[in-house]
């Protein structure tokens, strides 16, 4: 089926709402978290409860044509016997006729992370009791919305908030503990199963999918061991969530690896599991952001860290999951560009991620979640040159996807709007338009917004109309890993056009006369002139800037490859 392509922006109920006792809604779990522990929160956030019809039309304005938002399970539903709050259904209905107005397509998910406090009181996640909740709530949606909404997810992320909140400890309820990881885990995914079947027994206009995160896994070498850990952390992050949902299976080596561990599945019913395999999803969103690079386990307890404290943090963020891999971030780090949080900056993680999924599942893409978080400064005039970067990258991986066969059907900006970025608070900023938390909550355009508009105007010409031509080219270098990573990234992103070969200071010589440019490592830049009289006039040579140099930048080296070829005719 042809489908239209998706250009928005997503948020999330807790993160930009705000009024967090407005109108009879119930206590949410984050609400009771942090005015317990008086950390920062999100009871007024951007205030789009009372700012959603300007959000709304600036994204209008901006080009987009669809906005995924999350609905909150504790404005909806007011109790544990389910009475409905019918001011929080006027409130959306408001909110998804203005979509509707603007010519904005409503792309809404169910539960992004906000469970109503009555829930958590009777155990949470952790009591199958709720996925039959869950159950009860997505009914009430979809009774109400009917015809109103074409595009519906059970859940955003359940891996970051059953992990967080069950293994690394930093989300509420704050526990450290595998088992309830599991039993969190498995809880979620039969919710999520009883809401699809209650999607298609309610004969529901539209369809119904899930969001996943998703953390593209690399290995520091092509070890059998390095393998083996990739996979486990590949069912740890992904698989778990993007399988079982579109295959109707959790992974069967996951399951085996539980096992021998010695952990406890008996809770699993052969019903439930039946529910899951009979109710698979028609659409998976991948919320991709950063990568993940593993090495295998050597020794030491489970222990998984997080960065919530950017600049502020101190210490490592080494993570060991025992018996199945470590993470090995901290092993790139001076490779791999990254922001202030540890995020890897890394846009061919996109392209793996969309062509990885596409490899094995039936059911169509859509890129739910992508961007940028920084610390800014508020003003007139915010040139968010960085966010225009990432996002322009992530695309052009997307767009190459797309032009592979993957059919990937969408792409949200995360965020419209600066907003509340849960343990992380309001300094760590996503939007395309500032929020000046000081100032009334005030919107400001950032250049970002103005780009995205532009470029979704013009279809993205730019990232689409590029000449190809096969490059041979020679990386000089002194070896290393960054390089050989480099190499093959510039080759991966070229394709059929370009031949990428690495070569030491002590053998480059021999391998110079078929090459159509020259690049050098900036640790070795003093070749150059050498390398010119070599080559003759005819081949362009030129040494790779330092902060060019790195796998991330593959996309930047080849515009310098043709900039040169194209000076050199």
């Amino acid at each position: 089926m042809k489908r239209k392509m998706l250009w928005g922006s997503a948020t999330a109920s807790y993160q930009c709402e705000g009024a967090w006792d407005l109108d009879e809604k119930a206590e949410s779990m984050w609400d009771r978290y942090l005015h317990e522990n008086d950390l920062e929160n999100g009871d007024v956030a951007s205030d789009h409860y009372h700012h959603y019809e300007e959000d709304i039309r600036m994204m209008a304005e901006g080009g987009q044509n669809a906005y995924r938002f999350s609905l909150s399970w504790p404005r909806i539903i007011r109790d544990l016997e389910g009475n409905v709050n019918e001011k929080g259904l006027a409130f959306y209905d408001a909110l998804i006729d203005t979509c509707h107005r603007y010519h904005i397509e409503p792309f809404v998910t169910i539960y992004h992370w906000d469970l109503p406090q009555y829930l958590e009181d009777i155990g949470g996640w952790q009591n199958i009791e709720t996925a039959y909740h869950f159950e009860k709530y997505c009914e009430t949606v979809f009774r109400h919305f009917n015809g109103k909404v074409r595009f519906w997810s059970t859940f955003n992320e359940p891996k970051w908030f059953i992990f967080s909140g069950y293994m690394s400890g930093n989300y509420p309820p704050c526990h450290r503990n595998i088992p309830e990881v599991i039993r969190g885990s498995y809880n979620v995914m039969f919710a999520s199963a009883l809401g699809v079947r209650k999607f298609r027994e309610m004969k529901t206009e539209g369809e119904i999918g899930l969001v996943a995160s998703y953390q593209t896994i690399y290995g520091l070498d092509e070890s059998t061991e390095t393998l083996n850990a990739m996979r486990h952390a590949d069912n740890y992050c992904n698989n778990w969530q993007v399988d079982t949902a579109c295959l109707g299976e959790f992974p069967s080596d996951m399951v085996d690896k539980l096992k021998e561990q010695g952990y406890d599945l008996s809770f699993a019913k052969e019903e439930e599991l039946q529910i899951i395999r009979e109710n698979t999803v028609d659409f998976i969103g991948i919320n991709y952001y950063s990568p993940m690079y593993v090495k295998p386990y050597t020794e030491g307890e489970t222990l998984v860290k997080t960065n919530n404290q950017g600049k502020n943090y101190k210490g490592d963020l080494r993570s060991v999951v025992k018996g199945w891999f470590e993470v090995a971030n901290d092993d790139m780090k001076d490779i791999v560009p990254h922001n202030p949080w540890g995020m890897f900056v890394y846009p061919q993680g996109l392209y793996d991620a969309l062509t990885r999924v596409s490899s094995y599942v039936r059911q169509p893409i859509y890129v739910t979640e992508n961007g940028y978080g920084a610390y800014e400064e508020i003003s007139e005039d915010i040139d968010d040159q960085y966010r225009i970067d990432y996002i322009r990258e992530h695309i052009r991986y997307l767009l190459k996807a797309k032009e592979d066969g993957v059919d990937v059907n969408g792409y949200f900006v995360w965020s419209p709007f600066d907003l509340y970025s849960w343990k992380n608070g309001c300094e760590k900023r996503y939007g395309l338009v500032a929020v000046d938390f000081d100032d009334d909550c005030k919107r400001i355009p950032k250049h970002s917004y103005y780009w995205y508009k532009t470029s979704i105007e013009n279809d993205f010409i730019d990232l689409r109309k590029e000449e190809k031509q096969m490059r041979n080219i020679v990386l000089v270098c002194n070896g290393g890993m960054s390089t050989s990573i480099l190499a093959n990234r510039i080759k991966e992103l070229g394709g059929d056009e370009v031949e990428v070969n690495a070569y030491g200071e002590q053998e480059y010589s021999q391998h110079l006369k078929d090459a159509d440019v020259v690049l050098i490592g900036p640790q070795i830049r003093y070749l150059i002139d050498d390398i010119r009289k070599q080559v003759g006039e005819n081949v362009p040579v030129a040494s790779i800037e330092p902060r060019v140099y790195g796998a991330m930048n593959a996309q930047k080296v080849l515009e310098m490859v043709d900039e040169l070829l194209k000076d050199s005719k």
